[in-house]
């Protein structure tokens, strides 16, 4: 079926991403990004374990690597010297099932909460840890994604780290891992983040932006890349921005409540698909809950409509990659026409 309209339709493939269906597949609780290699391959990871899962663009799967991590939250791709790096966010917990009463918790391993890059393969080449700051003597840290201003593009190289599910800070990093400085949203007339999930570098314009998904307050805050604040936009249209992309001047934003915004290189809102803010409401969202009151995957799932997305990649054919925040996890394209 297709969504959307004008310049902005997109076939809408439900199921695309081929998983073999194990139990772990089935009952692990998806929560990962996306991204697309230089040659059109979509890594993302699976539903029940930290496996990076690596697709062609019909779905088929190519290739299954363990990471050792917990989780792979946020991927952020890379390409130094024409080789390929994954930088990772780890939140060092993961909800799993609980075989006793048939919930879900969180389950913390013996990971640390932390940020790797890794080879494509999931190989660990450097791990940047918790930074030595006053707010995390007794806050929390959890990050949640990775941004690098990408020397490729003109960029230093500096990694960014969104510290989405913890104190809500974004620290930077220079291209060897030595921490920098911090951003908290204190800095411009917005205000503090809360929940910053996702940064992204956006290379759309001369210069680069740092952009972050203030999740809980419902809007994108705009800094440069020395961590200026420059401006804030979305307050009136989104509920949750949860991730980006971009592909020419075109920029698609997800929302964790069941939306995508598409905006343009002024960050106008020109259009939104997959609208369905009323799954959200449903007890047990992400997921449901059968008449024992047990969390089971979401049986409402339909196609042409959104029921959490989580993460978001594009390739340069335009066509947008999600994966969806439920039980079983949820992979969809949606091919550009």
């Amino acid at each position: 079926m297709r969504v959307g309209d004008g310049e902005h339709t997109y076939e809408w493939i439900d199921g695309w991403a081929k998983i073999p269906d194990t139990e772990s597949a089935r009952d692990g609780w998806a929560h990962h990004g996306v991204a697309v290699t230089a040659a059109g391959n979509i890594i993302a990871s699976h539903p029940g374990t930290s496996e990076l899962l690596e697709f062609n663009p019909n779905g088929d799967l190519l290739r299954s690597s363990p990471t050792g991590l917990t989780e792979c939250h946020g991927i952020c791709l890379v390409n130094e010297g024409g080789t390929e790096y994954l930088w990772i966010a780890d939140t060092g917990s993961k909800q799993h099932k609980i075989e006793t009463n048939g919930g879900y918790e969180y389950q913390p391993n013996a990971n640390e909460p932390r940020v790797v890059k890794t080879t494509l393969d999931g190989n660990i080449v450097a791990t940047i840890g918790r930074p030595d700051l006053p707010a995390y003597e007794s806050g929390k840290y959890t990050p949640t994604w990775v941004a690098v201003n990408e020397e490729r593009f003109g960029g230093n190289g500096d990694v960014w780290v969104g510290d989405g599910y913890g104190s809500s800070f974004v620290h930077r990093y220079d291209k060897s891992g030595n921490y920098i400085a911090s951003i908290n949203g204190e800095e411009g007339e917005a205000g503090p983040f809360s929940s910053p999930h996702t940064i992204w570098i956006d290379s759309r314009k001369s210069e680069p932006e740092l952009y972050v998904a203030d999740r809980s307050n419902g809007r994108v805050q705009v800094y440069d890349v020395e961590g200026n604040y420059k401006k804030v936009f979305g307050s009136e249209w989104f509920r949750s921005p949860t991730g980006f992309a971009t592909h020419g001047d075109l920029m698609v934003i997800i929302e964790l409540h069941a939306n995508i915004a598409l905006v343009d290189a002024d960050d106008n809102l020109v259009a939104q698909i997959g609208t369905n803010r009323a799954v959200c409401d449903v007890e047990g969202w992400p997921n449901v809950r059968n008449e024992r009151g047990e969390t089971i995957r979401n049986n409402l799932l339909e196609a042409g409509k959104l029921n959490s997305p989580h993460g978001v990649a594009m390739d340069d054919a335009g066509n947008i990659y999600v994966s969806e925040w439920l039980v079983g996890g949820r992979y969809t394209k949606l091919a550009k026409v």
